[in-house]
């Protein structure tokens, strides 16, 4: 979800203005991912967000997780902008997946037992490398490390460190700010899960309706980030409004189009800058 921080773009919160940023966000999705069951999962994440300069900024999340059954592995990480926070609730069906053990089945020990926890803490730096200028679009390149804090075996993560990084271009045009990004995802390895790296990627076009109001529309996807798994596509509407020039709100919806994608999601944060 787009959780509130925006490094990407310009915002009325200026980084020099407000350096630091804390937000709290709420995502639910839904979806069978391939498998029999449907899965409900949650994803809440606490960030705080640092610009120790115009160009340099840094994002530390550390999520709280639930899902309602053990059919499918939760919180598999994209690389993802840092700015508009689109890390990915990836999910993948369990019993797609093989192994050295052939196929698999959820790590959690009762598929039908909900599941929740820390989720995995992720890391990002970008910085940006071009600013935007008069005919060129902002580009600014990514880093990310994702820590293996969630659980494994309550199918609340992979148990492995993740690396990757990402290139972004935005550029304002009158009102209308079109994006796009593409990474690089590098997956732990696992011998008990069929992980592989894989490539993420983000595009839309947002329009500042009035100064504190934004809606945006994306597509953001991934190859397969495991063997069995299909790739990941979804289509998101996003709402951005800056109640002052502290606090900001951000809501989506999300459909799903691909098999290991959720059916459909919402979303919901605020952030506090100072």
């Amino acid at each position: 979800m787009a959780l509130a921080t925006n490094l990407a773009v310009p915002y009325l919160v200026q980084a020099d203005q407000y350096p630091y940023s804390v937000g709290l966000g709420f995502e639910f999705s839904s979806g069978k991912y391939g498998t029999g069951a449907r899965t409900d999962s949650v994803y809440a994440p606490l960030s705080v967000t640092a610009s120790p300069t115009d160009r340099l900024g840094l994002l530390l999340e550390v999520p709280f997780v639930y899902q309602s059954n053990g059919n499918v592995l939760s919180s598999i990480a994209s690389g993802g902008a840092m700015g508009t926070r689109s890390t990915m609730l990836s999910t993948i069906g369990a019993g797609g997946m093989t192994g050295s053990g052939g196929t698999m089945s959820s790590s959690s020990s009762s598929t039908n037992q909900s599941e929740s926890g820390l989720g995995d803490i992720m890391l990002k730096i970008g910085y940006v490398l071009f600013p935007e200028k008069d005919y060129l679009p902002q580009i600014r390149p990514m880093a990310f490390v994702k820590f293996p804090t969630a659980d494994k075996n309550r199918a609340l993560g992979t148990g492995e460190f993740d690396e990757g990084g990402a290139v972004e271009i935005s550029k304002w045009l009158g009102g209308w700010n079109p994006f796009a990004e593409a990474g690089y995802t590098v997956q732990g390895k696992s011998a008990q899960l069929a992980l592989k790296n894989y490539m993420t990627y983000i595009a839309g076009v947002g329009y500042q309706v009035a100064d504190n109001f934004r809606p945006i529309l994306l597509v953001k996807g991934a190859t397969a980030p495991a063997v069995g798994a299909s790739s990941l596509l979804e289509v998101r509407l996003k709402l951005k409004y800056q109640l002052n020039d502290r606090i900001g709100i951000e809501g989506y919806l999300a459909k799903g189009v691909t098999t290991n994608s959720p059916d459909y999601g919402t979303g919901l944060s605020a952030f506090y800058s100072f």
